[in-house]
């Protein structure tokens, strides 16, 4: 039998090697991230407090600057800038039962989970009110608690103290009127309202004896269901301010 094929045979044309095309192709990739991480640093290096190297660092700029920024943030916000003669303060409250309260002096935690000095109800600092130093912090349970711990700790503040006051979870549930009536003295006026699970910060003093003090360094969120951000809890506070040095 004789078969005839029509047609000219078809030769294949030897071409690249397909593993010279694949490298062709990740070196172009390659080269493109290379192009633009070298873009985005020269970018970044414009950055207020960015840390390359230092042809790509701005001038006057210097990493314990920006090693600061970053802690303040971290851990005790930006705190508002005080003239001379006044330290500066941070408090947050608590956020629901799960975030504990945080207070700073002069930039630094006096009082948080870091410092494992914090509890459920209300927690204190009290600060000596000429040098600014940190001299007691405490918490007291008021849910389940007994309230005559707070009272003593509240009557034994001296004179020319600054207390700060944070609330964690339920500040309020076993506060009785005497414990109330001795905040108030230190310049509260949102205390005789606080109830169950509200949120509240405060900053008072303990002034001479026979001097009225009046606090506006105060923040108080009802619980509400309705009004509530954290199912049973309000939203969290943050107050922060400038406390003038006492004179002698």
């Amino acid at each position: 039998m004789l078969t005839v094929r029509i047609g000219k045979r078809v030769h294949k044309t030897k071409g690249i090697p397909r593993r010279y095309t694949i490298k062709a192709v990740l070196a172009v990739l390659f080269l493109a991230v290379f192009l633009i991480r070298l873009y985005q640093i020269h970018s970044l290096s414009w950055f207020y407090g960015f840390l390359g190297p230092e042809w790509l660092q701005v001038p006057n700029v210097s990493k314990v600057t920006f090693s600061r920024t970053i802690t303040r943030f971290s851990l005790c916000g930006f705190p508002k800038p005080c003239p001379e003669g006044d330290f500066s303060f941070f408090i947050t409250s608590g956020a629901a039962n799960v975030v504990g309260p945080k207070i700073c002096i002069e930039n630094k935690m006096v009082m948080g989970y870091a410092e494992k000095n914090i509890g459920e109800g209300i927690n204190i600092a009290v600060v000596n009110g000429k040098t600014g130093e940190v001299m007691r912090t405490d918490s007291f349970n008021m849910y389940n608690g007994d309230p005559e711990p707070l009272m003593k700790f509240l009557e034994s503040i001296e004179r020319g103290s600054v207390v700060l006051m944070a609330s964690f979870d339920d500040p309020a549930t076993k506060l009785n009127q005497e414990a109330r009536k001795l905040i108030r003295q230190l310049g509260s006026s949102a205390i005789d309202s606080l109830g169950f699970r509200d949120n509240w910060v405060f900053v008072g003093g303990k002034a001479a004896e026979g001097a009225y003090v009046k606090s506006t360094f105060e923040k108080h969120i009802k619980n509400d269901k309705d009004q509530n951000k954290y199912d049973n809890w309000p939203e969290m506070i943050e107050l922060q301010g400038c406390i003038p040095y006492l004179l002698e």
